[in-house]
């Protein structure tokens, strides 16, 4: 029986486990919290950080696993590529061309090197250099680490005034104590965050969203909703393919999904933002499964355990597919989700994490996220209808 060790306990996780075991493969999971939930699921647990890459090595080479996944735990992706060259395991990439990837500082200077539509950006360690050289960027801008996930220290500066207190926030997110400061680029309607797959470099499946976001919410830089297929017109989509090709191929990638983000500007340019060697959270490979077929989750497994993978293709869509993400504006005790009458016929799946009682924290980043809902849509003009203003239809009770 092959082993597969899974990076992390996020519930994300949870149907990375159970198709793994439905598959015949032994799973052990690892992180430094033994209450996450995903360990409840797996046949053996280790308590090692998936950031300590020299202890996640040890222990992948005392338990003498046949492969390794960090799916949707964005700390762990250098890691596991790390245990992957050291032990000669399959793995999605070469180490340095994934430790680009998940830099933010580090691939917006690839992107640059290399031709790429790409954002003016700089990283910093240092508070004032920052605060010197600002005025060589136009406001507004955006400041983030350059290694955290969930939309975690990101902030927006539309006045010099804002500078200081976004780079505090942006270090006080950051492992590696650096953050960037980019031009902001206005979306034309809405940007994609979704899931892709390479088969030995060559992208076999390209998807893009239309990634939403709550103004009102503590951190409107989170992500609130989704829904496919996308807005992005056809003629950016086809760009963005060759593009994302390219990339993968200056990088000498392999076999692997991708959480790629990336965004139509008003000037009708195509850029993309993000890409990382990993399943993105907000279940993102569920939800593509749900509105194309296509198992993305499978694919990962197969990939990480060097097996032949599944048939995958390009996506076809089935319909008109939105996923909410549930969450509160205010930290309290939760009381109950109510949904609209009007379109209880178009929910396929309420998905709650939390029980009546239970606290709720305001909804600062993707962490704070009490549950997901899935809904169909016969048209997309309905779809947009509804979910572009879906805190009308949908309210999370909060005491």
């Amino acid at each position: 029986m092959k082993k597969l060790l899974l990076l992390g306990g996020l519930r994300y996780l949870v149907p990375v486990i159970q198709k793994a075991k439905a598959l015949g493969y032994y799973v052990i999971t690892c992180d430094y919290l033994p209450s996450n939930i995903a360990h409840k699921y797996s046949d053996e647990y280790h308590n090692v950080s998936v950031t300590d890459k020299e202890a996640v090595l040890q222990l992948a080479s005392s338990l003498k696993i046949d492969g390794i996944l960090s799916f949707a735990v964005d700390p762990g992706v250098t890691t596991a590529a790390y245990v992957c060259e050291k032990l000669n395991l399959p793995s999605s990439g070469p180490y340095e061309s994934i430790r680009i990837l998940q830099n933010k500082g580090l691939f917006r200077e690839f992107l640059e090197k290399h031709g790429f539509n790409v954002p003016k950006s700089r990283s910093y360690k240092i508070k004032d250099e920052a605060l010197v050289s600002f005025d060589e960027f136009d406001l507004p801008v955006i400041v983030k680490p350059v290694d955290s996930a969930g939309s975690k220290g990101v902030s927006k500066v539309e006045r010099k005034e804002e500078l200081d207190e976004a780079i505090e926030h942006a270090l006080s997110n950051s492992p590696s104590n650096t953050f960037i400061i980019e031009d902001f680029l206005e979306c034309k309607s809405y940007s994609s965050d979704t899931d892709c797959f390479s088969i030995d470099g060559e992208f076999r499946f390209i998807s893009f969203s239309n990634q939403r976001f709550d103004k009102n919410s503590p951190n409107p830089y989170t992500p609130s909703a989704y829904s496919w297929p996308s807005s992005i017109s056809s003629k950016n989509q086809e760009e963005l393919k060759r593009e994302l090709q390219r990339l993968v191929s200056l990088l000498k990638m392999r076999t692997s999904i991708y959480n790629v983000e990336v965004r139509e500007t008003t000037n009708n340019k195509a850029y993309i933002m993000e890409i990382s060697p990993r399943g993105g959270g907000n279940r993102l490979a569920e939800m593509i499964e749900y509105a194309t077929g296509v198992d993305l989750i499978t694919c990962s497994i197969q990939a990480a355990l060097g097996e032949p993978i599944s048939v995958i293709e390009q996506p076809k869509y089935n319909g008109n597919w939105a996923e909410i993400i549930l969450y509160s504006n205010k930290a309290g005790l939760f009381h109950e989700v109510i949904i609209d009458k009007r379109i209880q016929e178009n929910v396929v799946e309420l998905d709650l994490w939390i029980k009546k009682g239970e606290v709720v924290n305001a909804f600062t980043g993707a962490n704070e996220a009490i549950g997901t809902l899935v809904l169909k849509f016969d048209n997309p003009i309905t779809l947009e209808s509804i979910v572009s203003d879906y805190t009308n239809y949908i309210e999370v009770v909060v005491n």
